[in-house]
């Protein structure tokens, strides 16, 4: 199992391999995600980005999709779901 720094160097890795298959410099990214150059430079080595910097990113990325795979939205619970068929108490 990945420790957290491990974790942290891995998103860095597919950070910069992303952006590298995109044939997109750092600077170019920066400018577009609104973020300073060394910010997604830190970002790429895996130096613990905040979430609104991952998300400028993916969204650069074209890859802000990959949120509803890594935190899906969640199902109504039993109990709601009959509510909303109409079959709730009362």
């Amino acid at each position: 199992m990945r420790t957290d720094p491990e974790w942290l160097e891995e998103l860095g890795r597919r950070l910069r391999v992303l952006r590298k298959s995109q044939k997109r410099t750092i600077v170019d990214v920066a400018r577009e995600a609104g973020l300073d150059r060394e910010t997604v430079s830190r970002a790429e080595r895996g130096d613990n980005p905040t979430l609104l910097t991952l998300l400028r990113l993916l969204r650069v990325y074209g890859r802000l999709n990959a949120l509803e795979d890594f935190i899906p939205e969640p199902l109504p619970s039993p109990l709601e779901a009959l509510e909303r068929r109409g079959g709730g108490r009362g």
